[in-house]
């Protein structure tokens, strides 16, 4: 991902649907997944011509422990806040399709969870198992947002903090120009929250959440160009009874 140009990125990211699905259970353990599925009518309006020459196919499934454990040479170099940062992610499942014969292009992260607040950010997954594999850097720190989650039994919340102003400036007028170029393609670009909780909602502090008929679940929607133009947008606090 670090080699392709902030356009093809662009691209890329808009014309997907992203689903992201937490279900919490009673004692505070659960799941998360998030589901990056690319929406091939809108792709093929952004790249045109070149749709019809894509020859891809991968389809691959991998724990992140795996990548420590492979170039666990590479890993003794990192800083012990690194290794202890990568640790997070351990027993992330990743799975990839890339086909451009079946036209399907779908990544998902999936990870149990004890509690809540050890949910890493997965969208910086490849990153870092990239990272592992080449002995890079941490690239995925050159991310402008990060996000966290908490829950003590009550009170769900999730955070997408800004963490680098300057880069979030350029994230910003990148999805300006992108979308007054492509103003005239319909795109379909949706970021969709599910949560379940153990426990029935009392309040959700965004109005446009949906919450479903067993008042223990809600869903809500963004379009993608506004996440990434506002991450903060997508900050939510659910109140259980």
């Amino acid at each position: 991902m670090k080699y392709l140009s902030c356009l093809l990125i662009l691209i890329l990211f808009v014309s997907c649907q992203i689903t992201e699905t937490i279900i919490i259970n009673s004692d505070g353990s659960g799941t998360i997944e998030i589901e990056q599925l690319r929406d091939e009518n809108s792709y093929m309006q952004l790249v045109g011509e070149e749709y019809s020459k894509e020859n891809v196919f991968q389809d691959t499934t991998y724990i992140f422990k795996g990548y420590i454990e492979k170039y666990k040479q590479n890993f003794a170099k990192y800083k012990p806040e690194e290794q202890q940062l990568f640790q997070k992610y351990a027993n992330v499942k990743t799975q990839i399709k890339r086909s451009s014969y079946e036209k399907e292009f779908r990544t998902v992260f999936t990870l149990h969870f004890d509690k809540v607040h050890e949910i890493p950010d997965l969208f910086k997954t490849e990153d870092y198992a990239s990272d592992i594999q080449h002995n890079y850097a941490l690239t995925a720190e050159e991310h402008y947002f990060r996000i966290g989650y908490a829950f003590d039994g009550k009170v769900f919340k999730r955070s997408d903090a800004i963490i680098n102003t300057a880069e979030f400036e350029k994230a910003k007028l990148q999805v300006e120009n992108f979308e007054k170029k492509y103003s005239s393609s319909k795109l379909a670009q949706i970021y969709v929250l599910k949560y379940h909780f153990p426990k029935k909602i009392k309040s959700v502090s965004n109005l446009k959440a949906i919450i479903n008929s067993d008042k223990k679940s809600l869903t809500l929607e963004f379009k993608l160009s506004d996440c990434l133009r506002n991450p903060e947008m997508t900050n939510l606090e659910v109140v259980l009874e």
